[in-house]
């Protein structure tokens, strides 16, 4: 009986591994071959640096590194960023 028990739970971690590896293959293979360009362009989705809503990037607007889905949340974030950086600054004097 015993050794049925430790025979199962070597196969377990057997398979558990197997499988971890299998996933980790996978993985690894998909970041080799790239993103696909079978006309999938234009599908990817984005998220707004204001509002957080997700949108095609083909709809976006990118500034500085950031997404934005209108030119009013770009101009309202972008703004705030620049206010906090001169607090930053005034604190970093003050100090």
């Amino acid at each position: 009986m015993n050794l049925l028990l430790i025979r199962l739970i070597i196969f377990a971690v057997l398979f558990f591994a197997g499988l971890k590896l299998y996933r980790m293959y996978r993985e690894w293979k998909l970041d080799r071959e790239g993103p696909q360009q079978d006309g999938d362009q234009g599908n990817r989705m984005v998220r707004c640096s204001w509002c957080q809503v997700h949108l095609p990037e083909e709809d976006a607007l990118r500034e500085r590194g950031d997404w934005f889905c209108s030119g009013d949340h770009r101009d309202k974030y972008l703004a705030e960023r620049k206010e906090e950086q001169k607090e930053e600054n005034k604190q970093e004097r003050d100090d």
